[in-house]
This record gives C-alpha cells, structure tokens and sequence, in this order.
C-alpha cells in the first residue's frame, strides 16, 4: 500500500466529493442515515485518558496477555515504542496524539515510529521494530486506547489480525456466536474472515462490542469501503455488505432495520432536479424549465413515466441540442436546427464485438422515435396551454413546436412492430419445444452431477450426466459451494451454482409459457398467488392463480392447469424452510425505485444470511445462457434470443390458434382492448388460406340455394350472347355482364372500348376525317361543333397511342433456331454407340 494516503476522519475523498458523491449516486442513503445515524466519535472516553504508566499496566494484563513468552515480549516492546512516540505529540489524550501524529495521512505510520526510534528505514533492526510496533498497535486498539478512522483502517497495511484480537480480548462472546452462526449456514471460510474483520473495524473506530454496533456505523463502513475500492482499484468483495447481514441475523439491530442489504446498494426516487441535473445542461433557464415541467407530472404519474420524460426531454433533446448548437437557449428552434435535431433522434449508434472481439460502433434505427417525438410535440403543446392559466410562468417559453403533426404517423409504425413481432413469433413459437426440451434436460443433468459430486469424497473421481468430473482436494468449502475439476479441460465448476440457476431457468421457462404472464408478474408471484375456488354446482375445488395488478392496475385469476401445477409444487418444495413455511423476501421495484413489504415470493434463493428474490435481469440472462446451449439461430443465421415477453406473444398465439375466443384470451392476458390481444396474437399464410376458405363456406351456407343451381340452356345461351353482342367496329365493348351501354354507342370516346389492331385504319381514317370536318367548322365559324370534334379527335389519339402501346408490347424478336456447328456434328457422328 506504499504511496496510498490514508483519508483520515472529517477529510473529504480526493476530487471534494467523498460522501457527497455517494449519496448522490444513492438517494435514498441521507434517509437512512437520518433514520439510523452513526454513533459520534466522543472528545474523550477513560481509555485514552490513562497515563503511560497506567495504559501500559492496562495493556500487560489479561485478556491483551499471551502464553508465549517471546512473542508478549516483542508485544511489550511495541507497545512501549507507540507509547513513546505518541507521548512525543501534542495532545490531552492518546487519541489527540494519535491525530497530531500525522499517522492517519502517511503512506506508512510506522516508518513515522521507526524513525522517532533513530533507526534507519534499511536496518535489519527497523524492520522488526515495525512488526513490533504493529503488534503493539494492534492492543492499543483493542484495550480501546486509541480509536482509528474507518478509512485508515480500510486501506493502511497495519494492524494485522484485528478482528482475531478483538474477539480475544474484546469481545469473544460475540465473534464466538458470529462464526457459530457462518459455520451453521455453510458460509465460506474467506466470506466469514472478511465479514468479521469489518466487524473488528466497526468495534476499533466506534468502540464498545460488537452488540453496540448501530445501523447507522454498518453504512459509514458501506460508504468508506466503496470510497476506498474506488481510490485502490479493488475488486467487489472489497465492499462487501455480508458483515450487516451476520449481525442482522444475530439479532443486534432492531426490528425497523433494513431488511436486506440491496438497501444500500440500488438507488431511490430521484427528485425532478436529480433526474434533470443527470444530463449536465448548460442553458439554467431551459434546466428550471424542464424541472417544473416535471413537477408537474410528479403528483398525477407513476415515477417510470417521469423518468422517462426527464431522458426525452433533459437527453435526446435539449442536451443534444446544446452539443450540436453551443450557446443555445431559447425553445424557438430555427428550421435547419430542428431538421438536424430530428435527423439525429431517428438513430442511435450500438455497440457490437465482432467474431475477433473488436467492438465496432454503428448508427441503427431508433424503434421509438416516433414516441419521442411526440413527447417533444407534448411538451411544447403543454406550454402553450399551461400559458393561458399562468402566463408570468409558462408564457415566457411559448413557441412553434418543431415537430408538425403530420411526422407522427402511428399507423406505419405500429404495422412495421406488428409485422416485426409476428415474425418474430413465427420464427419462435416452432423451436419452443426445443427450449423447454433443453431446460429439462440441463436441469436434470445439473442435479446428477451434483448428487454424485456430493456422494465423492474429496479426490474421488466420478462420471454423471455424460462428464466425468474430480472432487478437487481443497483446505475448506463453503456448504453453498460444490466444486469439481473436468478432467478434460481442467477447469473447475461449482455444481451447486449451476444447478441452482438450471432449476430457476427450468422454473422460469415453464411458468412463463404455460401462463403468459409479464416478467414483473413472474417476479411477484407468492405463496398467497395460489388459490382456490369451488365451483357451486358440484362442489369440486378449482386451483386458481391470482396475478397481482401490474401493467393495467387490475389483477385476474388464471386456472391452473395441471402440468403448470407439478411446476409450481415443485418451486414450493424447493424453497420451503425448515419450518415448512415459504421464507419471506423484500422486493424491490425497479420501476417505482421503491421497496415492496416482505412476501413469500415463489423466485427466491439463498444468499449468503438472506433469502433473495431473483430479478428480472437475472431471468433475462438464464434464458440466453439456456438458448447459448442448444444452438438454436433464427432467420440470420444468429443466436437465437428469447425475451420473456415472447413467451407472452406465443402463449396467446397459440390459444388462439386452438380456439380460444379473443375475448377470453384478452382477460387471461389482462389487456384492457382486444385489439392489444390480437396484435399479439401472429398470423400464419396456412391459418389465412384456411380461415378464407371456411369463410366462403360459411357464406355461401347463408346465401340462398338457387344461386348455385345449374344454370339451363336458356340461360347459357344468354350468357354467352353477352359477349357476342359486345363486338363493335373498332373493337371489343368491356362493359359488364348484363349490363346496358350507358355511353348512346360513342364507341370511339368511350373508355371502356377496346380497340383491335385489325381496326387500326379506320380509327386513322376517322381522326383524318375529324381533322377535315374541325378545319371546316373552325372556317364556317361553328365554335360549338369544333369543341365537339375535338373531343372526339383526343379520343381517337388515346386509342392510336393505346393500339401502339399494345403493338410495342406485344412485339417479338426472332431469336433463330439453334443449329449444330460443323464440327460439332461431326464429332457427333464419330461417336460410337448407337444414335
């Protein structure tokens, strides 16, 4: 850790963020800390008042004592060397010397006692001084003496075997319970080090014992090791958050505790300011702007949709439009500013890694835009109205908005998604046996290798599901771990992970398909989902399953069916505890940012003290982890992917498919319009053809007999006198069967008249004849004769072009007849055989 500066306690993170930084990337942090505030570090406590002589003879006594004699000796040498360093301080206790000391901001605290020694920092005697002075440290902290700042602890290389001495000397009751309680539910041994040494932290910066340890110290831990991660560049354990779930479950918080520890780690709601403020715009009148518009909206919309608006308005528009156009401010956009703005908003660029792991960045089309845009019209017609009620507020803003609304054409786009999404359902609904088949057959082998793995002793060779594993020889496993090394790759797995996430993704899978149900239903299905109804006539018990409101605010009942049953049995039994009841589990909605009360949730798991729900991301990635091993590819030759709302579109397409009315389908999906129904529901070129035909059937079911008798002779006769009596000079009549001509046998103007080639002169010969007759009119002044005749004459132009159009059409070019070469021919008559 040489060079790193330890951040002593009161002094801000490097950059002036700290804390700050911190709970602005989790708002709900300052409410919890005003709910369970930290313990405050006292001026003074008896400890740290003793004299030398008194805090030496403290220190030297049981329960700091060790049976070693060399080693207490080397401890009593430490602890008289920190003595007499701190002694050399500025200060009225131990714990001001220990501040003035500068310790808390060296790289190294003890190159600082080393060197109030007079020894060099290269002497072989230094460096036993300073494990000297380590030790020594170490009781100092546990006798209470001294209380170092979290962050020091964190990231300085001293004091080793903390939380080892604390529950030596401090308090060995409570570390005692607190390993009973990791060993009891199978914790790791290296997951158990590290919650117990945070723990010893907590008890040397705060004082008391581990039962004094408040909620409020578990977040200043929370918030110095994600500090420190971020200054140090560890790994994620770093800022672990089991040691609050080990004294959780020890009982020393109190009941209105956070339950879970995702407390800490997921945002809240944001104010109107916070989600506008996340964009970093520059113009402070359009930023107020946006964040009243957003209030607005607050009190009368769900959180999601205020989001939303916040990400159209704050990041796809205004922002872009200050980056494109610096110096922006004013909501009356200039024609081009507003043409390039909406160029913009019809793409996006997307990330993609090529087959040789390059990531390439590409535009794409943007599927919403349409929505944005609309938002953006909203927004401006919003304005203008809100004007006429509050004009010092709102009328100020008032302007044309740049988008017309002639450019939100809906009905192209909802046509191109419901063409898009019934060949996605087309593409899909075939393979879907093919999945649930793979998820079975995965969940299956899954729990083999883990039964055999579990029967192998350490070393043992064993064979399951197709693979032949070793139980690797390890010095300690977590009861939640299973490990084995494939003999062929050598890599190792843990069998316990894997078969947890087959049977969840089996379990998803299963549900999902036989129930159409959104994801977020999937998530808040619980043991009280499960109901049943008895049916008044005959007594029998139907098994019901209650979907709770989600989308459309109204919750239904879906009959369960026997195989979704075996399903749901099998979910119970898995996640049952010891007592047999289903544990319950916080929720949290993504959606709202808020926290659900506990409930017997039905996906759940275990980890680590607590149960947790799965998330709906976690599901996401189960099944592409699922479809990855059947190699499964749609249309493009790509791996296939399944969305759990594609389960949604396939199991109402199906319904439907196998007669389900509409209307009952609309109630089991829980749309509000069936028009939503059947755009889920995709269409097949087999089902049309053949719903088509049925139609016909039908109708002519209806219509009434006598139009498909035999016709007679008479009638025959006169059907086909029909097309004799449409022969005329010029041509063929196309008027309809039975039908009279409505044109008083003006073949030539008429345009149903279909001129034949064969008639061609004497159309000529009659425009020839107009022409004469029109230069006489024009002579003998007859005006209204020559506008007659020259209707008649663009008449019989238009057949001359039609005749001329048919003819060029109609035209053949000559290709000749094929013909052996003379060569050819004779090769043909040298070759033997017969012919």
């Amino acid at each position: 850790m040489t060079g790193t500066l330890a951040r002593p306690r009161g002094v801000p993170a490097a950059g002036g963020g700290g804390d700050d930084r911190l709970t602005r990337r989790r708002p709900e942090l300052p409410e919890l800390l005003r709910r369970f505030p930290p313990r405050q570090q006292p001026a003074s406590w008896e400890a740290t008042e003793l004299s030398r002589g008194r805090a030496l003879a403290r220190m030297l006594a049981a329960p700091f004592t060790f049976s070693d004699a060399r080693y207490q000796a080397s401890v009593r040498r430490g602890v008289s060397c920190v003595l007499d360093w701190l002694a050399s301080q500025p200060g009225n206790n131990w714990q001001d010397r220990w501040m003035a000391s500068g310790a808390e901001q060296h790289a190294d605290w003890r190159q600082l006692a080393v060197g109030w020694a007079g020894l060099a920092a290269r002497d072989t005697a230094s460096g036993n001084k300073r494990g000297e002075c380590s030790a020594g440290l170490t009781i100092m902290i546990c006798a209470d003496v001294i209380r170092p700042s979290l962050g020091w602890l964190l990231l300085t290389p001293a004091p080793k075997h903390l939380a080892a001495a604390m529950a030596r000397a401090r308090d060995p009751a409570a570390f005692a319970e607190l390993a009973a309680v990791c060993r009891m539910q199978g914790i790791g041994q290296k997951a158990r080090h590290f919650a117990l040494a945070r723990i010893a932290m907590i008890m040397a910066a705060k004082g008391g014992l581990a039962a004094d340890i408040t909620v409020g110290d578990c977040i200043e831990m929370m918030q110095e090791s994600a500090d420190a991660r971020r200054r140090v560049g560890k790994g994620r354990g770093f800022s672990s958050t089991f040691f609050y779930q080990l004294l959780r479950s020890a009982g020393t918080f109190p009941p209105t505790a956070p339950p879970t520890t995702r407390a800490f780690a997921v945002g809240g709601q944001m104010s109107a300011e916070e989600l506008i403020d996340r964009y970093g715009i520059e113009c402070r009148p359009v930023r107020d702007l946006l964040v009243g518009y957003l209030h607005e909206f607050l009190v009368s919309s769900d959180y999601s949709t205020v989001t939303d608006l916040s990400y159209v308005l704050g990041k796809l528009f205004w922002r872009d439009l200050e980056l494109h156009n610096p110096g922006i401010s004013s909501l009356s956009l200039p024609a081009d500013v507003a043409s390039a703005w909406k160029q913009r908003l019809m793409t996006k660029r997307t990330k993609t890694t090529t087959p040789g792991g390059e990531v390439v960045e590409s535009p794409v089309p943007r599927i919403s835009a349409i929505q944005h845009l609309g938002t953006v019209r909203t927004f401006y017609l919003d304005i203008a109205q809100w004007a006429a009620d509050d004009p010092s507020r709102w009328g100020p803003w008032v302007a044309a908005s740049p988008v017309r609304g002639g450019e939100l054409d809906h009905r192209k786009q909802a046509t191109r998604r419901k063409s898009r999404m019934d060949q996605r359902t087309r593409e899909r609904l075939p393979l879907l046996p093919a999945l649930v088949a793979a998820a079975a057959s995965e969940q299956a082998s899954a729990r083999a290798r883990l039964k055999a793995a579990q029967a192998a002793r350490p070393g043992d060779q064993f064979t399951a599901a197709g693979d032949t594993l070793i139980r690797p020889v390890l010095g300690s496993e977590a009861a939640s771990r299973c490990w084995a090394e494939d003999t062929t790759t050598g890599k190792r797995r843990d069998l316990r992970a894997r078969e947890r996430r087959a049977f969840w993704t089996w379990a998803a899978v299963e549900v999902l398909r036989l129930t159409g149900i959104r994801i977020e239903e999937l998530t808040e299905l619980s043991h009280h989902s499960l109901i049943q109804y008895r049916l008044p006539a005959t007594g029998e018990l139907v098994p019901l399953l209650q979907i709770a409101p989600s989308k459309t605010d109204t919750e239904r009942l879906l009959v369960i069916a026997p195989e979704l049953a075996d399903v749901l049995s099998t979910i119970i039994t898995r996640i049952r505890g010891s007592d047999g009841s289903v544990p319950l589990v916080v929720s949290y909605d993504y959606g709202q940012k808020t926290w659900n009360p506990p409930m017997p949730l039905l996906f759940q798991w275990r980890s680590g003290l607590e149960n947790r729900p799965l998330s709906a991301s976690a599901i996401r990635k189960f099944l592409n982890l699922a479809l990855a091993s059947t190699g499964l590819t749609d249309s493009t030759g790509a791996p296939l992917r399944f969305t759990p709302h594609d389960f949604r579109r396939l199991f109402l397409t199906d319904a439907v498919m196998h007669g389900m009315p509409p209307h009952i389908a609309q109630l089991v999906a829980g749309h509000r319009d069936i028009n939503t129904t059947m755009g889920y529901k995709a269409a097949y070129p087999e089902e049309v053809i053949n719903g088509h035909r049925a139609f016909l059937a039908r109708r002519r079911s209806l219509r009434p007999g006598e139009e498909y008798r035999t016709p007679t002779d008479e009638e025959w006769a006169e059907f086909l006198g029909h097309f004799e009596r449409r022969r005329v000079a010029l041509g063929d009549c196309g008027r309809s069967y039975a039908t009279p001509c409505i044109h008083e046998h003006s073949c030539l103007r008429c345009p149903l008249l279909r001129p034949s080639h064969e008639q061609r002169a004497r159309i000529a010969g009659i425009r020839d004849n107009l022409l004469d007759r029109i230069a006489e009119a024009e002579r003998e002044g007859w005006a209204g004769e020559a506008e007659g005749l020259k209707v008649s004459i663009a008449a019989a132009e238009q057949k001359l072009a039609q005749l001329d159009e048919m003819a060029r059409r109609a035209a053949t070019v000559h290709l000749g007849i094929p013909a052996f070469r003379e060569i050819a021919g004779r090769a043909i008559e040298a070759a033997p055989g017969p012919r």
